[in-house]
């Protein structure tokens, strides 16, 4: 059986002037100012940790990661490894979509697309990643945050 799944997350700039790095995919993005969130404010991969939690039925982003946190883990890579655990079959695709006027994406793709494909043990050329600035439309486009859509498709 083949199971598909929308996740989504989004996370504003942070302000407060933390110190903490982007992080986007697992990778760190340099000179950029970090996302503001309780964990490290991964937004790609809560939003698919939130796709598989559409195929498992099993919710990680709030419940277990209220217990993380208690924990002091702070790493959205455990959080998708949870998830993980209940799915079961093999990752057919999956599609990242992500709207943000900073940083720019283009240039971290492949990177990016080679730690998901690490993360979730299956091949790069199962995982595409396109961004947007989003053209000033919403509070994302206006530079604000980052929102991201992922598809995950699964043969369960």
């Amino acid at each position: 059986m083949i199971r598909t799944a929308i996740g989504q997350d989004s996370h504003r700039f942070d302000a407060s002037g933390s110190g903490k790095p982007l992080v986007l995919a697992g990778v760190v993005f340099d000179g950029e100012d970090a996302l503001e969130a309780n964990s490290d404010g991964d937004v790609i991969l809560h939003a698919v940790t939130r796709a598989i939690t559409g195929i498992t039925t099993v919710d990680v982003i709030g419940p277990r990661t209220k217990e993380f946190l208690a924990e002091g883990i702070t790493d959205s890579r455990v959080y998708l490894a949870e998830g993980l655990k209940d799915l079961q079959g093999t990752i057919i695709h999956l599609s990242v979509s992500i709207e943000c006027r900073r940083p720019r994406i283009t240039p971290m793709i492949p990177k990016m697309r080679q730690s998901l494909a690490s993360l979730l043990h299956t091949d790069k050329s199962n995982i595409g990643i396109t961004a947007t600035s989003g053209e000033g439309l919403t509070e994302v486009g206006k530079g604000n945050g980052i929102s991201v859509f992922a598809v995950l498709t699964v043969d369960c």
